[in-house]
């Protein structure tokens, strides 16, 4: 999975000029938290965030009266105050390697980059999206957790061949480790899991959960 798959595509960016209280504005309306900074060309000059607003703004303890507060961010705008080393990502890069860049410099989003022109943005909360997807969480379908005591070849298409061989449709699979042990998500279709559950133990799988 790429992140040109999983990014908003063109999304909302605003000028180095744009008052801070218009990006508010559009950050309440369309319900987001980040917006590229752009210039003319569309080539990416910084990022502002939520985050960078509140930390820019008087502190609540101030005695500044609301319409002073109002007057100050009237006057600043995104060029004042954006980010200006911000961590970005091609659309063509894998999503998990988004994930690894959002991680290692605790970020929550990436503006996607081609030729320094923003074509896309990609956040946290996609790439939770991404993962719920794998797993066909919100998908109509049987669940089975298998835990496979030694990792060697041919385990995932026995597995595959029994339910299939008992009409059973994989529509999603994902493997893990975790405390040593190696974990088998699957999805399916058409055998309820209980059934999928004594299929594999009568091949000798250990079924930890299904529903």
């Amino acid at each position: 999975m790429y992140v040109k798959n999983r990014m908003t595509k063109i999304p909302y960016t605003a000028s180095s000029d744009t008052k801070i209280t218009t990006i508010l504005d559009v950050m309440a309306e369309r319900e987001f938290h980040r917006v590229p900074i752009v210039d003319d060309n569309g080539n990416l000059l910084g990022l502002i965030t939520e985050g960078v607003i509140r930390a820019n703004s008087p502190s609540k303890a101030t005695s500044l009266s609301i319409h002073e507060l109002n007057y100050l961010l009237s006057k600043t705008t995104a060029g004042d105050i954006m980010i200006k080393e911000v961590h970005t990502i091609h659309p063509d890069a894998l999503l998990e390697e988004a994930a690894v860049e959002m991680r290692k410099y605790d970020v929550g989003c990436l503006p996607v980059i081609v030729d320094k022109k923003v074509v896309g943005i990609i956040t946290q909360n996609d790439i939770f999206d991404a993962f719920i997807d794998l797993l066909g969480y919100h998908d109509v379908g049987s669940r089975v957790v298998v835990e496979i005591e030694e990792d060697k070849k041919g385990v995932l298409h026995d597995i595959s061949g029994i339910l299939m061989n008992n009409d059973a449709s994989i529509s999603h699979l994902g493997v893990y480790h975790e405390e040593g042990k190696i974990l088998v998500v699957i999805k399916s279709h058409s055998v309820d899991a209980k059934h999928q559950k004594e299929l594999l133990e009568e091949h000798g799988y250990h079924v930890v959960d299904y529903k």
